[in-house]
């Protein structure tokens, strides 16, 4: 592998992007996400392939659209 890999931390689990190397060899898209959580005294995980070009520019889209009220909700506190 290239680097190490750093996942992020959400409420309930953790989300990495599986390593191009990694997604090849499991017949994945490029970009594919591994989704790791606790349960029940095991670790579960889920792939998610990469979000196609629409759902991004949607995305980037309300993002900018919305970005002073993310920041407003983000400064107090959302």
């Amino acid at each position: 592998m290239s680097g190490i890999l750093s996942p992020q931390k959400t409420q309930t689990g953790w989300v990495l992007e599986i390593p191009p190397e990694m997604a090849a060899a499991l017949g994945l898209q490029s970009g594919s996400l591994a989704v790791l959580y606790a349960r029940q005294g095991v670790l579960e995980t889920e792939i998610l392939p990469p979000p196609s070009h629409e759902l991004t520019e949607d995305f980037e889209r309300l993002y900018e659209k919305y970005k002073v009220t993310l920041e407003e909700l983000k400064r107090v506190g959302d």
